[in-house]
């Protein structure tokens, strides 16, 4: 019976309960959409490389290790020979193994040293290769494998031809080495987007003419030339590891970080990526709290709506108490309509989240390689949406009481 009466009631003020459902609707698609983006982008960190069981580099530090290597930022304190490389990569329990070579630059954006089986070995987003969107891989000694963000940045198409400028911040140009873009990489959300990626041999040969750092004056020698040298680098910056066991993991990174010939660390990139995010992570912590604010400012939204109508409600209370309704229906009543209100606003607010996910999935795929899942909700979720609805019969105890002694006084008037 008061089910039928509070739908009734409702249906008397559609247009108002409407606007009040919308509202917290659009609360909740905004939380779960919010919370969509924060575990999506918290997968995508965190999937930024996979496959790879060791990073090793110079001792330092491992976040360090980790933001110059996977991340570009920063630099290595120092280099790791090509001794120790060729030494660790004769190991028995190293399946395979990728040098990289850092610090020039192309118009602000990283130049990286390595071979072609970075392409195959490098993987992203639980075992996603790298792709090509548009020519070819290297093949020549010259050729270069541009991002996704690079060539959209730049404007650099198939066959363009690029300097690379010594160093980071450097008005120093290796103009008599150009290369030529041999390739354009499809969009992965990870930061090979932002990276111009060479040979390691490439990276010797433009710095033939150098020494220490700075160019020999009246030094060029010819790309033929070039080509004829022995090009086998002296030291790499980092070198990603693949072992041919789990097993065999800890006791490769322990021999590594105790090598004897040079101080040697080598990171596990899960645990790094984990330390990473503790301290990037904070701003998640901010859109939660956004986010549920916006649910909040909707829950009081709906309180305000109904003191609002208590005054407009007042003769529907009159003549239900004069119909021998008790005060505690009247209570009830307001109860189980903010209930029904918040109930459906929670449901079409999951709706709406669905809906806007399936719209901006492949967009935000494309745009940032922010991976969005379109599953079913999780508990996580089902808790969210169901403190909603707890929130919401929460906030209106208060409007319910004060119509409860509104309904009281009334009644009193009526049996006068």
């Amino acid at each position: 019976m008061i089910l039928r009466l509070a739908y009734r009631s409702l249906l008397a003020r559609a247009l108002t309960v409407s606007m009040t459902t919308l509202a917290i609707a659009l609360s909740v698609a905004l939380f779960l959409g919010v919370e969509k983006v924060r575990t999506g982008a918290k997968a995508s960190f965190a999937d930024t490389i996979s496959g790879t069981d060791l990073i090793i580099g110079a001792r330092s530090g491992s976040v360090q290790l980790l933001l110059y290597s996977i991340f570009r930022i920063g630099n290595a304190t120092n280099n790791m020979t090509w001794d120790s490389y060729q030494d660790i990569a004769s190991r028995k329990d190293v399946d395979w193994i990728v040098p990289i070579s850092l610090g020039d630059s192309h118009r602000q954006f990283r130049v990286m040293g390595t071979t072609n089986a970075f392409f195959d070995r490098y993987k992203y987003r639980s075992g996603k290769s790298i792709t090509l969107d548009d020519g070819a891989f290297m093949d020549d000694l010259f050729d270069a494998v541009i991002g996704a963000d690079v060539a959209k940045t730049l404007g650099h198409e198939v066959g363009d031809p690029i300097i690379v400028a010594h160093g980071l911040a450097s008005f120093s140009e290796h103009k008599d080495q150009p290369f030529r873009v041999s390739g354009i990489l499809a969009k992965t959300g990870t930061p090979v987007d932002r990276t111009v990626i060479v040979s390691l041999k490439a990276i010797e040969a433009i710095h033939v003419d150098w020494k220490s750092g700075i160019k020999i004056p009246g030094e060029s020698t010819a790309a033929d030339v070039i080509r004829q040298m022995d090009l086998q680098p002296k030291a790499i910056t980092a070198a990603l590891v693949g072992t041919k066991g789990r097993l065999q993991v800890f006791g490769l990174q322990r021999a590594i970080n105790e090598y004897a010939s040079e101080p040697l660390l080598a990171i596990l990139p899960g645990v790094a990526l984990q330390e990473l995010w503790q301290i990037v992570g904070i701003a998640e912590t901010a859109l939660i709290a956004v986010s549920a604010m916006v649910i909040v400012t909707a829950l009081i939204g709906m309180m305000a709506t109904v003191f609002s109508s208590l005054n407009e409600r007042r003769r529907e209370m009159a003549i239900f108490r004069a119909m021998g309704a008790r005060p505690r229906v009247i209570f009830g009543l307001l109860i189980l309509e903010s209930t029904l209100m918040s109930a459906v606003g929670a449901v079409l607010g999951l709706g709406l989240l669905y809906v806007g996910l399936f719209i901006a999935q492949p967009i935000v795929d494309s745009a940032f390689g922010l991976w969005l899942p379109i599953e079913a909700p999780t508990l996580r979720e089902l808790w969210i949406l169901a403190g909603v609805v707890i929130a919401s019969v929460i906030v209106s105890i208060v409007p319910a009481l004060r119509a409860y002694r509104m309904s009281l006084a009334d009644g009193m008037m009526v049996k006068i």
